[in-house]
């Protein structure tokens, strides 16, 4: 009887402990969408998406990618440090004229592993007004 009740106290005690920690790291944008507005066939197509990591843990985010070839974005290599911030830069090719919807997948250790961050606008051609 005694071995029983010790057994249950130490495994509700451990699973206590399980629930109470809230060890995760979080991903907050200052902007999940960057908008370019209309700008000029070969200008400098460089945005960067900031955020912070609002949890608890380091954030590491694994990996970035573009819904096309024709935007290229870069993910920090380091872990971000709990309260600390970050960046995310996208490169758009703006010898691509015309319209800009482009989607990035940010996929991270955070309690929300996948986010869409999105850019638009408009790349004018040669003697467009």
């Amino acid at each position: 009887m005694m071995k029983k009740t010790v057994l249950m106290l130490f495994v509700g005690l451990l699973s206590y402990g399980v629930y109470a920690q809230d060890a995760t790291a979080k991903i907050e944008f200052k902007n999940e969408t960057i908008d370019y507005g209309e700008i000029e066939k070969g200008s400098d197509g460089v945005r960067v998406f900031e955020f912070t990591n609002t949890g608890t843990v380091p954030l590491v985010i694994s990996n970035v990618r573009s819904s096309c070839g024709c935007t290229i974005p870069k993910k920090p290599e380091d872990p971000i440090l709990p309260g600390k911030t970050g960046e995310i830069q996208v490169k758009y090719d703006t010898n691509r004229v015309g319209p800009i919807r482009k989607a990035i997948t940010v996929t991270s250790n955070a309690d929300t592993p996948t986010k869409v961050l999105k850019i638009k606008g408009t790349v004018k051609g040669e003697g467009a007004k």
